[in-house]
């Protein structure tokens, strides 16, 4: 079970909220453009996959429902419930491209910034 895919999402969930909170307020590492670049940078690729994350993750939903298995609580229809989920997939997918596309270009426009060193102690004009 500890290598169950949920559970790797946990563990993502949990280093972001390390990233949260490491970030928070500035510090040495913490400071500078490039700082940011980097961060966005790795953001971007994490935000790539969640297309791909969101359509895995109601696999075990589809398997179940494609041999006629799967019961809702109180009765329900599960027809229509795999359609409401469906649907809801189609929209989180369409949103998680959207943030994809968003964080990839807000990466690229950090790209040029930096510091501007003149005047400052310690670094050569």
């Amino acid at each position: 079970m500890t290598n169950s895919p949920a559970r790797h999402l946990s563990g993502a969930t949990e280093l972001l909220r390390e990233f949260n909170h490491a970030s928070q307020y500035t510090k040495a590492e913490w400071e500078y453009p490039a700082a940011s670049y980097r961060a966005l940078g790795a953001l971007s690729g994490l935000v790539q996959k969640l297309e791909q994350a969101i359509e895995q993750s109601v696999r075990p939903v589809m398997h179940t429902y494609e041999h006629d298995r799967v019961r809702i609580d109180g009765g329900g229809d599960a027809d229509e419930a795999v359609r409401h989920m469906l649907a809801a997939v189609d929209n989180a997918k369409k949103a998680a491209g959207l943030l994809s596309a968003t964080v990839s270009h807000l990466h690229t426009i950090t790209s040029p910034m930096g510091l501007d060193t003149a005047g400052l102690p310690g670094f050569e004009d």
